[in-house]
């Protein structure tokens, strides 16, 4: 097991065929998808939104944060384009060819910007620090560090992070790198750092993973930056490459954490509005249809109606500032200029 261990998209949402179509930058993903259908492509849309999402963010929870949901099912309005990939394989199993085809997205930075802004999404801002990769392997025959030349062992890690936002580096792997592989095991964080100096910047992901007794692998993490210890977790599993990801997953919340900074969008609270051109039921079903279909809009309560307009107390997300940043983006809605103190007044068109 050691051994192993150590061995332009379009302006809109069309088809781009590409000579071997992939994922690059922080707005496009890749998802593997069961056919080439309208229906499975809308779905996979979707997912691959919320990866651009969760590597903007560094939140892997970005996708069940509230309003989110609504707009990824609208995922295809917020995608310039999109290609196939087929990726080839073998079954481990049975020896036997296997194919997997693969949808990569790219979006439009401008909305998926403004879309996390309105819904008070973090924003991890670019460019990202690229944390150095301190691993320690140890299958039962002593712990060995995984520089450059066995990049392969670590590759679980180093495409979490990816999958995360961000990139980890690996050391060189000298005879005096090798001789932190002791630090590592004893926790020895200062040690590492000290051993890290050459590289820029100053932050480590600084992890040993080993085999338990009861079967499986367990990590040990501890994530430093300037000197400073931001987190320390652990993670078990029968698979040693889910344990690995689990230390990328851990130096991201970190990093998100201390780095990310919320969207102001607005304060989340409940809001009186004022809609004219309200002349018909078909209108105020119109409009109410309309505001139930906002991802700021938590909750729709009706408080006076007039010949030609209607009032609503609206329970928003991000406060009026999201919901105007919301309704400006469409055209059924135009804010007019109101009297100061009194409820902003939107026109239904």
């Amino acid at each position: 097991m050691a051994a192993a261990l150590l061995a332009s998209f379009a302006a809109s949402a069309q088809r781009v065929e590409g000579d071997r179509a992939q994922a690059d930058g922080a707005y496009s993903a890749e998802v593997p998808v069961g056919g080439q259908s309208e229906n499975e492509r809308n779905g996979a849309m979707a997912r691959a939104l919320a990866q651009v999402l969760s590597k903007m963010s560094g939140d892997r929870a970005a996708a069940s944060r509230p309003g989110v949901g609504q707009e990824l099912r609208r995922a295809k309005d917020y995608a310039t384009g999109y290609d196939y990939r087929q990726d080839e394989g073998v079954s481990q199993v049975t020896g036997a060819p296997t194919f997997q085809t693969t949808l990569v997205v790219s979006f439009d930075q401008e909305k998926v910007d403004n879309l996390a802004a309105t819904l008070g999404l973090p924003i991890w801002p670019q460019p990202r620090p690229k944390p150095v990769l301190w691993l320690a392997i140890d299958d039962g025959s002593g712990p060995r560090l995984v520089g450059l030349a066995q990049a392969n062992a670590a590759r679980a890690a180093l495409n979490r992070a990816v999958e995360r936002g961000y990139r980890l580096g690996l050391p060189s792997g000298s005879a005096a790198e090798q001789a932190s592989v002791g630090a590592i095991w004893r926790g020895d964080a200062a040690a590492v750092a000290r051993a890290s100096a050459r590289y820029s910047p100053p932050m480590q992901l600084i992890g040993k993973l080993y085999r338990v007794k009861t079967g499986g692998w367990k990590g040990d993490w501890t994530f430093v930056d300037g000197g400073k210890v931001l987190g320390s977790w652990n993670s078990a599993d029968l698979d040693a490459r889910k344990v690995m990801a689990g230390g990328a997953d851990g130096a991201a919340d970190a990093l998100m954490k201390r780095y990310a900074k919320r969207s102001v969008a607005g304060t989340p609270g409940t809001y009186r509005v004022v809609f004219t051109g309200v002349r018909s039921a078909d209108d105020y079903i119109r409009l109410a249809g309309y505001l139930q279909g906002l991802a700021v809009v938590r909750k729709i309560v009706p408080v006076r109606a007039t010949p030609e307009s209607v009032e609503f107390d609206l329970d928003l997300l991000s406060g009026l500032p999201g919901f105007k940043r919301m309704t400006d983006a469409g055209g059924t809605l135009v804010g007019l200029e109101g009297l100061e103190g009194q409820p902003p007044v939107f026109q239904l068109h």
